[in-house]
């Protein structure tokens, strides 16, 4: 199936659920309200789920949204051969893998996932004009640096970063975004962080792990990270293991533009998709991919309290 069907078949589908919710909906669709790894708390504002247990019926290559957005992802190059198996918890199932393939082509063929369109994602519309965001989820990196840059002729080059997951801006290229997990650069020293921006075309802040990020993501081991955003009051927070970590805002000044008048939101479009395990999910350049494996993704459009990130983390490791 082509890349373009998907997104047609994709759209046809959550319009048709919604038509017959209530009249012989699929149970996978009427449980999304109440999925079995969230805790209760968080239900009301999971937005999208991903644990990797739910392929799209007739493609394998989708995976199906278990928040209420019902916002259907890709699963880019490798299709149904990315779900592992591999227990990021007790009660988890098949994990996400995504990895560069071949680092020394100028390609398209990195394992990565996520959905993009040039107008906007409808379904994930609670991320447009909303005043916080919290990106989660469990996390095994397998790599020891960013991977070789495939883009340039320079054998040596590296990229800056390494893809975790995020929410895109609704003006996104497809690397662009609104909040987003991730390692990145931050002056000469990698490091984990919460990167967000609140306005389409604006200026993105950022908040920096003070601690190495080798300690908090120790090759091979899962992890569980949070990040969340306040756009009103241009806060950002980390979590590991259900605990917040110390660290320093890379910018002093005000990107957000928040410190007039309130309540401050996000630009009122639509987000242009989720990117996971590197940038451009409709699979056009290549940027940061992740050689790791990931489970349990919330995209949730509330900031979670520091005592509900902890929560989260306890119902799942239990």
């Amino acid at each position: 199936m082509t890349r373009t069907r998907r997104v047609v078949v994709t759209t046809a589908t959550v319009l048709a659920v919604g038509m017959v919710l209530g009249a012989g909906a699929p149970a996978a669709q009427a449980d999304r309200s109440h999925p079995r790894d969230v805790h209760p708390h968080l239900r009301s504002n999971l937005v999208a789920f991903y644990d990797f247990d739910h392929p799209v019926e007739g493609d394998p290559a989708l995976e199906r949204d278990q928040g209420r957005s019902g916002t259907e992802i890709e699963l880019v190059n490798g299709g149904a051969a990315m779900r592992v198996a591999d227990r990021a918890y007790p009660g988890s199932g098949k994990a996400l893998q995504t990895r560069q393939v071949n680092p020394t082509e100028n390609g398209n063929d990195d394992w990565k996932a996520g959905t993009w369109s040039a107008s906007g994602v409808r379904n994930l519309r609670p991320f447009a004009g909303t005043q916080g965001t919290t990106v989660m989820g469990w996390f095994k990196l397998d790599m020891d640096g960013p991977a070789l840059n495939s883009t340039t002729a320079n054998p040596t080059d590296r990229f800056n970063a390494i893809g975790l997951a995020g929410i895109l801006t609704g003006d996104s290229d497809g690397h662009g975004v609104r909040a987003l997990l991730e390692l990145i650069d931050v002056n000469g020293e990698l490091r984990l962080v919460a990167l967000g921006r609140r306005l389409d075309g604006g200026n993105s802040q950022t908040f920096a792990a003070s601690e190495d990020w080798r300690t908090l993501l120790p090759k091979g081991r899962w992890v569980h990270l949070a990040a969340t955003f306040d756009f009103n009051t241009g806060a950002l927070a980390l979590y590991r293991n259900g605990k917040p970590l110390d660290g320093f805002y890379t910018r002093t000044d005000d990107p957000w533009r928040v410190s007039g008048p309130g309540p401050h939101v996000t630009t009122a479009s639509d987000p242009r998709g989720i990117k996971i395990g590197g940038s451009f999910p409709q699979n056009t350049l290549e940027r940061n991919p992740c050689d790791c494996r990931m489970d349990a993704l919330m995209f949730l459009d509330s900031v979670v309290s520091a005592s509900d990130v902890e929560k989260q983390y306890r119902y799942m490791a239990r």
